[in-house]
């Protein structure tokens, strides 16, 4: 069968699941692989279905399991909100946005999306109170510097099965997918400061929140700056430098103390794939000791924030292994070679096109069934046997279809609820603000994506 024809099918399985059936992005992306797996050429056909969730599980299960419990550890011993208070002390009332985009920017890394606006959200209307205005800036902070780093830096779900999906070193993705999510946030930033001249939206009184309530110092002993940002700049420096140091050890050869380092690293075999779990179990473990010496809590307290913790990864690695899987069963269908032939002899930028493809497949899943993290993962599943590292490095095919996963926000996206429901703001005022603020986010890292593409196509080297 024609593999683009497949390929349809497959999509049309996936959105209709979801928006259609209301049978959940788990159900949705199975299905769909196992009837592209049927279609597809080759033998075993649910065997295979089987062994690419259990392949992609495998891989990512105890680092999304460990970010989980880093950001629930976090919040529960104050270290999220230290984090938060240390950036808007430095940064002082003024600029209080940048501080609003940087707190979400740095806690979203670890820490679930929804999470993180429910913690920085009380901050925006505490400083309204004091400076009575830009409330819709503070959110719109909030919300830019939190989302783009949900969508481009891991250890959060989306970005790490694109690594995984796409087959380059996590730690590639943690590099660049930074050096590419800060100015987009900053430029962002801008947009949003247009918007608050052009809509002075009033904070309101939302539900469950008294209007007299006031983010004040707690009694509760808050950790020290250090320990509360050490969970997340650990894996940062150990992922993102035995990435640095390994590229550096291929340039200076055997005898350099970059290549010393990348063999005592040998033990753990595959630094790639082992190194991002280390990483991620030590951080969960200095988080929980932070936990522990902060507030005191008993061993029940303790297993309970483990407990809740684990069970919302626990649907969060499902859909991930079955985007896996449904990617897994694309590969075999032949759609590499068909879209290359679609090009031979073209004059047009492959590497461009694979990049505007991304965006645009991406977009038009999230537009249609709303979830950043399912319109992630199965872009990326289905380019994979696209991504050719003789073409264009495929980090940046994860950052164009990241930066897509973002367009369009609207009714059917929970973060769009989040967003207008504990804001205060009417589902207009927020399709007028939350939504285009999230589609210059979209539009500006495609185009930072494709720029540091062209100037630095094999920034990285060959995967």
């Amino acid at each position: 069968m024609n593999p683009f024809l497949i390929l349809l099918i497959g999509t049309v399985i996936v959105i209709g699941g979801i928006v259609a059936l209301r049978i959940g992005a788990f159900f949705s992306l199975i299905l769909a692989a196992i009837v592209v797996s049927i279609l597809a050429p080759g033998g075993d056909k649910i065997t295979r279905v089987a062994e690419a969730f259990g392949s992609t599980a495998g891989a990512i299960a105890v680092v999304i399991a460990c970010a989980a419990v880093i950001g629930k550890a976090m919040m529960d011993s104050g270290a999220a909100d230290r984090v938060v208070r240390a950036f808007l002390k430095t940064l002082g009332e003024k600029r209080a946005p940048v501080a609003m985009m940087s707190s979400g920017f740095v806690l979203s890394i670890p820490v679930f999306f929804d999470t993180v606006f429910y913690l920085l959200v009380p901050l925006a209307r505490s400083l309204y109170r004091s400076t009575k205005k830009n409330f819709l800036l503070y959110v719109l902070a909030i919300g830019v510097g939190g989302a783009i780093t949900h969508t481009l830096v891991p250890p959060t779900p989306g970005p790490l099965l694109m690594a995984a999906n796409l087959d380059f070193d996590v730690g590639i993705m943690i590099i660049m997918g930074i050096v590419v999510a800060f100015p987009t946030a900053v430029i962002t930033l801008w947009f949003a400061h247009w918007l608050q001249r052009r809509m002075d939206i009033p904070m309101r009184p939302v539900a469950g929140v008294g209007e007299e309530e006031e983010v004040v110092e707690e009694d509760l002993p808050l950790p020290g700056l250090f320990v509360s940002l050490l969970p997340i700049i650990l894996p940062v420096l150990l992922i993102g430098g035995n990435t640095v140091i390994g590229t550096m050890a291929e340039k200076a050869g055997e005898g350099s103390w970059q290549a010393g380092v990348v063999s005592s690293l040998s033990i753990l075999g595959d630094t790639s794939k082992s190194l991002p779990q280390l990483a991620l179990l030590l951080s969960a473990a200095i988080a929980l000791l932070t936990y522990w010496n902060t507030r005191k809590p008993s061993r029940v307290e303790i297993g309970k924030c483990i407990e809740t913790a684990l069970m919302s990864a626990g649907i969060i690695i499902l859909i991930t292994s079955a985007g896996g899987a449904f990617g897994g069963m694309l590969k075999l269908t032949g759609l590499k070679e068909a879209i290359q032939g679609m090009f031979a002899g073209s004059s047009v930028s492959a590497a461009m096109v694979m990049l505007l493809m991304g965006w645009a497949i991406a977009a038009m899943l999230k537009t249609s069934q709303g979830s950043s993290t399912v319109a992630m993962i199965t872009a990326s599943g289905m380019l994979a046997s696209l991504a050719d590292p003789t073409v264009i490095h495929p980090v940046y095919l994860a950052l164009a279809i990241g930066s897509g996963s973002l367009f369009v926000s609207w009714m059917n996206d929970s973060g769009f609820w989040i967003f207008s429901k504990m804001s205060g703001l009417t589902e207009v005022e927020a399709l007028k603000t939350w939504t285009p603020a999230l589609a210059v986010l979209s539009v500006v890292g495609l185009l930072i994506t494709m720029l540091l593409a062209k100037l630095l196509p094999m920034a990285m080297g060959a995967v």
